[in-house]
C-alpha cells in the first residue's frame, strides 16, 4: 500500500490552502488517537511544536482531533523535537506530536509522530493511520471527551536531562561558545543548558517571530554563525536546525564540521571509554568513505543505511548499536535519546573538548574527507534509470572508481529529480563519472519526455 500523507519524517508541506491544513490536521489527531485508543486506561497525547507561525494553526486543530475521540493533550508550546520524545515516554503518554518542517522555511509545517516509548511510529503504525484518516471517526461525547491543558515546567524538563548526558564532574567552565538556534524550537533551551554548565554563551538565532526560523541562521544557514565565531573569538559553534534533532559545529577558526566528523569524534571518544555498543556506528549512503576508513583504522565498522533518521535508527535498534546519524548533522546517541538531538550531541563534543584540551580545529577535524561530488538532474516523466544507456553509464562509473571510490544513485523520494554521487580519491575522476552519469540521465529524461 502507497503511502499518500507519510514520508520519510512524518507528514511535510506547504502550511494551509490545500495542503497541510487546519482540516488534514484534525483528521491526523482523530486517526492517530483512534488509533492509540488502547485499554481502559485515560488517554494522553503530548503535542509541542517549533516556532512557525502555522504552529497556531496546526496545534489547536491537532487538540480538537484529539478530543474529539476522547484523549487528553497535554501542550508543551514551542520544544525540540527530541524533547517531545522525552517527555512522551516519561509523562506515559500514548502519543506525542511534534509540528515542525525542520529545517525547511517557515512556510512550510509538518506533523511527526511519536509512539509511547519516545520512538517515532514504524511504517505500520503510519499506514493504520493513513488508513483511519479517510473513514470517519466516531467520536466521544458527555464525559469522555478530553481535555486540553498546557504544562509550565517542559522546558526545565528537558534541559534538566540534556545536562545528564554528562558526567557528573564535566564542567564546560572557561569555555566561551555561540550558539545558533536558528529562531527555532530551542531558543530558550540550549543556550540555558550550556550556560547552567559554566561556559561563556553567546546566543544567536533565539528571537524568533514566527516567520524568521532558518532564515540565514542555524545548521543550513552558516555564515552568520560562522562570521560570528571568529568575531567574539569563541572557542566552538554550534548550529542547530528549526527543530533542534540537527547539529553542525563550527571550528574556533570558522571552519563547519559536518556530521561525519562529530560521528567519528563520538565513536572514537565512546569506544575508548568502553561505552561504544556494536563495534562501530551506523550512518546513510550519503557518508564520506573518509569516515569509513577512519573506523576501520580504529577497528571499528561503518553500517550504511538508506538516507533518513529512520534507518538509522532501524539498524542501529535491530544490531545494538547506541551511535548514529547522517553527514547533514542528525545525530542519534540512544543512550541519550530515541531520537537525533542536537543539543546532547553539541555537549558530547563539547564534553570532548574539555578532557582534550586541545582547540576544535585540531581535535574535530579526524579524517581527510574522500573527494565527493553530488548533482541533480530533473526529469519530466518516465523511469530514466531503466534506460540502457544510463545503466551502462552507471556501470562505466562504477567501473573507473573501483577500489578507489564509488558511485551512488537514487531517486529523491520528494521531487522528480535523479541524486548523481560519486567519490574517490582522484577528484577529477570523480567529476568525469559524475557528468558522464548525469549526461545520460538527462538524455534519457529527454527522449522520455519527447
Amino acid at each position: 500500500m502507497g503511502r499518500k500523507f507519510f514520508g520519510t519524517d512524518g507528514i511535510r508541506g506547504p502550511a494551509g490552502g490545500k495542503t497541510l491544513n487546519a482540516a488534514l490536521a484534525m483528521k491526523v489527531g482523530q486517526a492517530a488517537g483512534r488509533h492509540f485508543l488502547r485499554g481502559s486506561h485515560k488517554h494522553r497525547v503530548v503535542i509541542g511544536k517549533d516556532t512557525r507561525l502555522s504552529g497556531y494553526m496546526m496545534e489547536n486543530a491537532l487538540v480538537a482531533g484529539f478530543t474529539s475521540v476522547g484523549m487528553d493533550v497535554i501542550m508543551t508550546g514551542p520544544l525540540p523535537t527530541p524533547a517531545v520524545a522525552l517527555l512522551t515516554r516519561e509523562m506515559r503518554a500514548d502519543i506525542g506530536v511534534m509540528i515542525s518542517a525542520s529545517h525547511n522555511p517557515f512556510a512550510d509545517n509538518g506533523i511527526k509522530l511519536f509512539g509511547p516509548d519516545g520512538f517515532k511510529l514504524s511504517d505500520a503504525d503510519e499506514l493504520a493511520i493513513e488508513k483511519l484518516m479517510g473513514e470517519e471517526q466516531p467520536l466521544a461525547t458527555g464525559e469522555a471527551i478530553g481535555r486540553a491543558r498546557r504544562i509550565e515546567d517542559s522546558r526545565g524538563r528537558y534541559i534538566h536531562a540534556v545536562k545528564q548526558s554528562l558526567p557528573a564532574d564535566c564542567r564546560l567552565d572557561g569555555l566561551k561558545i555561540v550558539v545558533d538556534c536558528a529562531n527555532g524550537a530551542a531558543y530558550n533551551c540550549t543556550p540555558t543548558a550550556i550556560w547552567e554548565l559554566g561556559a561563556e554563551v553567546i546566543a544567536m538565532g533565539v528571537t524568533p517571530n514566527g516567520l524568521n526560523i532558518n532564515d540565514g541562521v542555524g545548521s543550513t544557514s552558516l555564515d552568520a554563525v560562522k562570521a560570528r565565531v571568529v568575531e567574539e573569538g569563541a572557542d566552538l559553534g554550534i548550529a542547530l536546525d528549526g527543530d533542534a534533532d540537527r547539529l553542525i559545529v563550527i571550528d574556533e577558526l570558522g571552519k563547519a564540521v559536518d556530521g561525519d566528523q562529530i560521528m567519528a569524534l563520538i565513536g572514537r571518544e565512546w569506544s575508548a571509554e568502553g561505552r561504544l555498543k556494536g563495534g562501530g556506528i551506523v550512518a546513510t549512503v550519503m557518508s564520506n568513505l573518509g569516515l569509513e576508513r577512519y573506523l576501520g583504522g580504529l577497528g571499528l565498522s561503518l553500517v550504511r543505511t538508506n538516507v533518513g533518521d529512520r534507518y538509522v535508527l532501524a539498524a542501529m535498534r535491530a544490531g545494538g548499536y547506541n551511535v548514529g546519524g547522517e553527514q547533514s548533522g542528525h545525530m542519534i546517541l540512544l543512550d541519550h535519546a530515541t531520537t537525533g538531538d542536537g543539543t546532547v550531541a553539541a555537549l558530547q563534543v563539547l564534553a570532548a573538548l574539555v578532557k582534550s584540551g586541545r582547540p576544535a580545529s585540531e581535535l574535530l577535524h579526524l579524517f581527510d574527507p574522500v573527494p565527493q561530488l553530488l548533482k541533480n538532474v530533473r526529469y519530466d516523466s518516465g523511469e530514466p534509470l531503466a534506460d540502457p544507456s544510463v545503466q551502462a553509464a552507471i556501470a562505466a562509473g562504477e567501473a573507473a572508481l573501483a577500489g578507489s571510490g564509488r558511485v551512488l544513485i537514487r531517486k529523491s523520494g520528494t521531487e522528480t529529480l535523479i541524486r548523481v554521487m560519486a567519490e574517490g580519491d582522484d577528484a577529477a575522476l570523480v567529476t568525469q563519472v559524475v557528468d558522464d552519469i548525469c549526461a545520460a540521465v538527462a538524455q534519457a529524461a529527454s527522449a522520455a519526455a519527447a
